[in-house]
C-alpha cells in the first residue's frame, strides 16, 4: 500500500505544479495584452491544461485515500 500512497502523492504534486504553471501562464497571457480575441484564445488553452491538472491532482488524492483506507 505504500507504493499506492507515494504514487498518489507524486500525482498530486505533479497536478499542483501544473496548476501553478497554469496560473503563471494566465498571468502572462493577460500581461501580454492584445485584442480580446487574442487574450481569449490564449486563456482557452490554459483552461484546457487547468482541467488536466485538476484531474491529475484528483486522481492522486484518490490514490492516497484508497492507499490509506486499505493500509
Amino acid at each position: 500500500m505504500d507504493a499506492l500512497i507515494w504514487g498518489g502523492v507524486a500525482l498530486t504534486l505533479a497536478g499542483v505544479a501544473l496548476l501553478g504553471y497554469c496560473i503563471m501562464a494566465a498571468l502572462k497571457a493577460k500581461k501580454a495584452g492584445g485584442t480580446d480575441e487574442e487574450i481569449r484564445a490564449r486563456l482557452q488553452k490554459v483552461v484546457a491544461l487547468n482541467l488536466v491538472a485538476l484531474l491529475v491532482s484528483a486522481m492522486g488524492l484518490g490514490a492516497v485515500t484508497i492507499g490509506i483506507i486499505l493500509g
